[in-house]
């Protein structure tokens, strides 16, 4: 697994970083929290930027 882990780190820059950042240090509990502020992230930037809007505060 690590071998497999080391081999992608150096294929896909800095999210190869991250994980091998987060298995170095026994990280990996937060893996699910970034993933959330990305898509809550992405979430305003389309909400914002286009007709979505309207869709995106039904549901909330």
């Amino acid at each position: 697994m690590k071998k497999f882990l080391r081999s992608m780190s150096s294929n896909v820059g800095v999210v190869g970083e991250l994980l091998s950042f987060f298995g170095a240090n026994k990280r990996w509990w937060l893996i699910p929290m970034i993933a959330v502020l990305l898509l809550f992230g992405l979430l305003v930037i389309f909400g914002t930027a286009s007709g979505l809007a309207p869709f995106i505060y039904t549901l909330f």
